[in-house]
Order: structure tokens, then C-alpha cells, then sequence
């Protein structure tokens, strides 16, 4: 586990490791969750780069009786 500092801008520096890991690069945005007490950091996907993610899922999911 890594830790880094907030300074006086209310700024943190995201380490290499982590920068390199999640391949962020200079400019791109991120979503900020706060959840159960603690702020998550997820890199927004452009939409295009996103197009197919689910190719393949499956789709056949049990339904209720009364929903048929």
C-alpha cells in the first residue's frame, strides 16, 4: 500500500505504480465515489472504447412467472 499527502490545494499525487497500472495519462478524467467512508478514483472510458465490452455475455436470465 502506498500513501501519499494531501497538500494545501486539497491535492494528491497519484504514484507511478498506480498511475502506470491503471495506464492513466496526463489530461484523462476520473470519476470521484465517495463509498462507505472512502473516495474511489475510476478512469472515465470513452464510449467508443467501450463499444463491445459485453460481446458474449449471456443473456438468458431466469424471469418470474409472471413476467414471461
Amino acid at each position: 500500500m502506498t500513501t501519499v499527502t494531501v497538500s494545501e490545494k486539497y491535492q494528491v499525487v497519484i504514484p507511478k505504480a498506480v498511475r502506470e497500472s491503471l495506464q492513466i495519462k496526463p489530461g484523462q478524467k476520473l470519476d470521484v465515489i465517495v463509498y462507505e467512508g472512502r473516495a474511489e478514483f475510476v478512469p472515465v472510458q470513452d464510449m467508443r472504447e467501450a463499444r463491445g465490452f459485453l460481446r458474449g455475455i449471456d443473456t438468458d436470465v431466469p424471469r418470474e412467472a409472471d413476467r414471461v
